[in-house]
Order: structure tokens, then C-alpha cells, then sequence
């Protein structure tokens, strides 16, 4: 079976990212690979401390200890490739050189959109902004995008442009995993070669299931309130959902889960608009938010930046649950408007309101869009289709006598699919 080298610097809040590489690995795991790990830490980072500003700039442009310990485990285990996910700001970019000089091929998912934005999110002060991939990285200067601050700014940017003229993201990776084929355009109008750009979405696993339908004396199968679950960032649309809301007359129930830098205004803002129907919910495990996922009428996700590939929405699905979602990016990729959900104009409070509305006083046809997303993620969004995608990808990147190896090993893979 495959050796499968995984490379990440963890956040030091936990995030989605965090929660794909272990679900990766473990998916590799299960399946007999042999799963080996080159994971760092932004725990690592101590203000004033060992990492210094100015070394931590030049950590993140070029990290000679990652190079050097990389290299070392490379030629030691052997991996048949190594696949990357993020790289900021301690092991950067110079773990690629280990790989080509040890000579492993290398696979890296786009999270995010990092290598063209700073801040990754191409969105800045309340709205998208691509100033950076269409102008100069110079525009992220003027505004600190990164952390809200130039200094840091100025250490991510002088990273992109030290890597472009070196031209690594073009030559020293042999092939990207965009998550949907809205970001994978995105990629290629910025600069990357369309020709290493694959898709691949992230997965549901454990299948959570539908809740069972209730018996006669249970009562309605429809959920008694609607949920949003994501971070409480200015990005994710939660003021257009409060003013929808205001709009609604408190009518309809909405939970709330998850933490961020915008609750404290948000619960102003809820009893400044009277939204006795928003219930905070803080922030919940990934099984303690699949509770009352299951139990919802419908997901609403109104983020008004360019998502690269919003899990809540497939676990909404996973959970037999339309989605309402921004017409926006990956959003409107993955939900179909009027099958496995409803979309609405990002950042217009008046139509997410009306399409809200039109969903809660039409129970059985939303319901009917839920089995129609479970669908949807039986169909794309299981942990055995990204497997068969995966190995797919892996066979792609390796030399051609190891790649009649790799098929051989695994029977699964159509060799004309390599």
C-alpha cells in the first residue's frame, strides 16, 4: 500500500483545516496505508519569546529547520508522496525543496486562498476584494490585511513574492486539489498552471444519518427552528442574517452555534433589534452540533466571501437538511437552488428574509429538498468517494514505473483513470 507522508501547521484556534488532515489521515489509515506526519504547531509562537518577530518573518519565507528535518525523515521512510495542507507560518514553503531534493512527489490542497491573498479570504472591510491577485501584493500593505497588521502583512507577502520569483508554487508542486471548481478558476485566473489543478471536495465521516422519521403519535417530521453553525467573523454574512431576521417579526425560531470576534456585537445588536428568537448556542463539538443539526428546518448560511468549501453545508446535507445559501463561490456550486436548497442575493437581507419565509411556511417541500441533499451527499461527499478520488490523485503524481506499482497494489484504481 501507498506511504503517504502529510505535512500541516496546526492553528492555534482548531479549525476546519485541522479537522480535514485528521479525517485524511485517518481515512489513509483504515484503509492500510501507511500514514506518515510532519506536523508543526502555532503553539510553537511565543510573544517575545524564542520566535522574534523578525525570525518568525524569516521562518515564514524560508524555514531552514523544517528543510533539514524534512529532508532527513524524507530519506530515511521513503513516502511514496507527500501531501501537503498548510504550510504558514513554520514549516513554509522550503519543506517543497526537501521533497524535490529528496525526490517525493508533492500534492497540496488549497485550503484556502493564501497564495494570491494575505489574508486568505479575498474579502477586506465588509466586501470581496481581489485587489491583490488582479494589482500588486503591495495593495495588502496599505490595508494589513494579514491580522490587521502591516508587519504581518508584510511577512506573508514577502513569502509570496520571494516564491514567485522562485517560481516554487509553478515547478516544485506536482499537483493541486482545489475543493470546488469554483475555486480551482479562481486559481488558474490568479496563475496557477490549470494543468496541475485537480477537485476534489473534503468529506462527511462518520455518516452522521438522518434522524429516523417520528411515528403518528410523535407528530411532524419538520424541524421546529433554523440553524446557522460557522465562526462569528464579519465574512459569514451574520449581520445581513440579523437584519433578515428583524424583518421575519421573530416568527421563526434561529439557533446559533459557534464562537468568534463578533459575538459580543452580535448580542447587542440581537437585543437592540428585539431578536427574541435568536438563541446563542456558543460554540459545540462537531457531534454536539450534529444534535441539533438533525432537528433543524434548514441550515442558512448567508457568508458573503468567496468560501472555498463551507463543511456545514455537506453536513447539513449528511443530516438529510436543505441549506439556504449566499449566491455566491462554492456555495452556489454545491447547493442546487430548489433541490437541495434555496439560494439568495449575498448581503440582501430583504431576499434571504422572503426566501426564509417561503421555506418555513412550506414544510413539506423543504423537506423533500432534505432527501434530496442526503442524496447529493451520498453521491459525492462519503469518505469511500473521496478515497476512490484520493489514491486517484496520488497515482497521478508518481513516476511511471511506481505508478504500474501503485495500480497493481491497488485494484480498485482504472489504470486509464492515471
Amino acid at each position: 500500500m501507498t506511504s503517504v507522508l502529510l505535512l500541516h501547521n496546526h492553528y492555534q484556534q482548531r479549525g476546519g483545516e485541522d479537522a480535514v488532515v485528521e479525517a485524511e489521515r485517518d481515512l489513509l489509515l483504515s484503509r492500510g496505508h501507511n500514514v506518515l506526519t510532519y506536523f508543526r504547531h502555532n503553539r510553537e509562537i511565543q510573544p517575545n519569546g524564542f520566535f522574534s518577530a523578525a525570525r518568525l518573518g524569516l521562518q515564514t519565507i524560508w524555514a531552514r529547520d523544517t528543510y533539514g528535518d524534512l529532508l532527513a525523515l524524507l530519506r530515511k521512510e521513503k513516502p511514496d508522496v507527500a501531501h501537503f495542507h498548510n504550510t504558514l507560518p513554520l514549516i513554509s514553503p522550503a519543506a517543497y525543496y526537501a521533497c524535490r531534493d529528496a525526490g517525493v512527489p508533492v500534492v497540496q490542497t488549497l485550503h484556502n486562498y493564501r497564495l494570491f491573498c494575505p489574508a486568505a479570504t479575498f474579502f477586506r472591510e465588509g466586501h470581496l476584494c481581489v485587489e491583490c491577485a488582479e494589482h500588486s501584493l503591495l495593495r495588502s500593505l496599505r490595508y494589513g490585511c494579514y491580522r490587521d497588521s502591516r508587519p504581518a502583512t508584510a511577512a506573508v507577502a514577502s513569502m509570496l513574492v520571494f516564491h514567485r520569483a522562485r517560481r516554487t508554487w509553478t515547478e516544485m508542486v506536482d499537483c493541486y486539489i482545489a475543493l470546488t471548481e469554483f475555486s480551482r478558476q479562481k486559481f488558474v485566473a490568479a496563475g496557477l498552471p490549470a494543468e496541475k489543478i485537480v477537485v476534489k471536495p473534503n468529506f462527511v465521516h462518520p455518516d452522521p444519518s438522518p434522524s429516523p422519521a417520528p411515528s403518528a403519535a410523535e407528530g411532524s417530521a419538520h424541524g421546529d427552528f433554523a440553524l446557522f453553525v460557522g465562526r462569528l467573523s464579519p465574512e459569514k454574512g451574520l449581520h445581513t442574517l440579523f437584519s433578515a431576521w428583524k424583518r421575519l417579526g421573530n416568527r421563526i425560531p434561529l439557533h446559533i452555534v459557534g464562537d468568534g470576534p463578533l459575538l459580543r456585537e452580535l448580542d447587542h445588536e440581537k437585543s437592540h433589534l428585539g431578536l427574541s428568537s435568536v438563541i446563542f448556542r456558543g460554540r459545540l463539538s462537531r457531534q454536539s452540533t450534529l444534535e441539533p443539526m438533525k432537528r433543524a428546518r434548514f441550515l442558512v448560511f448567508p457568508s458573503e466571501c468567496f468560501e472555498n468549501f463551507p463543511m456545514a453545508i455537506v453536513e447539513a446535507f449528511a443530516c438529510g437538511v436543505p441549506v439556504i445559501a449566499s449566491r455566491l463561490g462554492a456555495m452556489a456550486e454545491i447547493v442546487a437552488d430548489g433541490r437541495t436548497g434555496l439560494l439568495f442575493t449575498p448581503g440582501d437581507a430583504e431576499d434571504l428574509a422572503a426566501k426564509v419565509d417561503w421555506a418555513w411556511s412550506h414544510p413539506q417541500e423543504m423537506e423533500a429538498m432534505g432527501h434530496a441533499a442526503r442524496a447529493e451527499y451520498e453521491a459525492k461527499y462519503t469518505a469511500e468517494r473521496n478515497y476512490e478520488m484520493l489514491i486517484q490523485i496520488y497515482g497521478r503524481v508518481m513516476p511511471v514505473q511506481q505508478r504500474a506499482e501503485y495500480v497493481s497494489s491497488n485494484s480498485e484504481i482504472p489504470a486509464a483513470r492515471l
